[in-house]
């Protein structure tokens, strides 16, 4: 930052909502609003020209969403940090933002109230939630850490026992697994009952919904 003044460029498709935020950041005055772009595209350009310290990143954009041009300024280490403004705390898109680089999120309704310090947190390396946020974080990350459990347990499996575990929960009964693999249906219910020793499921639902969180049927 020059001195204690925090440049900020805006980026959002609706020249409406840019000008609303910068009289939202005008009326701080450690922060001065030195660009604005009306996509991720034009907003490289202006970044690489202006250098800010902070860009206020809308969600969705044409040309380049704000995704992608979080992605690109990562890539290109410009250094500047990222808060993404959006309409809705979209809970499929908070992870991999944060994950891309992004700094901060800030529902929209909430820019009035929160923009400025939001703008003034990310600014001093701080990240910056709102509680909603941080409530499809903390439950995204609790599933990620679930599916990871899960998956170790899978790998747990035998190479026979995997493949076991796939056919029952496509729906095929011992019979027509042990067809397939060519041992009896006897085999087949031997190892269906190490599988459920080892994942804890007991019927063919349990299957299914085990194999569909690790897209084991995809294929």
């Amino acid at each position: 930052m020059a001195g204690d003044l925090i440049r900020v460029v805006l980026v959002d498709d609706h020249a409406v909502v840019r000008a609303g935020l910068k009289a939202v950041l005008g009326t701080a005055k450690d922060i001065d609003v030195v660009g604005e772009a009306k996509n991720g595209r034009e907003a490289l350009g202006i970044i690489e020209r202006v250098r800010p310290d902070v860009v206020v990143m809308d969600l969705s954009m044409d040309e380049m969403d704000g995704a992608a041009a979080t992605r690109e300024i990562v890539a290109r280490k410009m250094p500047c940090r990222i808060l993404i403004l959006t309409m809705h705390t979209e809970e499929e898109s908070l992870v991999p933002l944060l994950e891309a680089g992004a700094s901060g999120y800030l529902v929209k309704s909430a820019a009035d109230r929160e923009l400025v310090d939001a703008v003034r947190a990310v600014a001093n390396g701080d990240p910056y939630l709102q509680a909603g946020a941080a409530r499809a974080l903390a439950k995204e990350f609790k599933k990620r850490e679930e599916g990871a459990s899960e998956r170790s347990r899978f790998e747990e499996l035998s190479n026979r026992e995997k493949e076991i575990l796939k056919l029952v929960a496509s729906g095929f009964s011992a019979p027509e697994v042990g067809a397939q693999l060519k041992i009896s249906p006897k085999t087949v219910d031997t190892y269906k009952q190490r599988i459920n020793e080892k994942l804890g499921l007991h019927h063919r639902s349990d299957y299914v919904k085990f194999a569909l969180k690790l897209n084991l049927l995809e294929s």
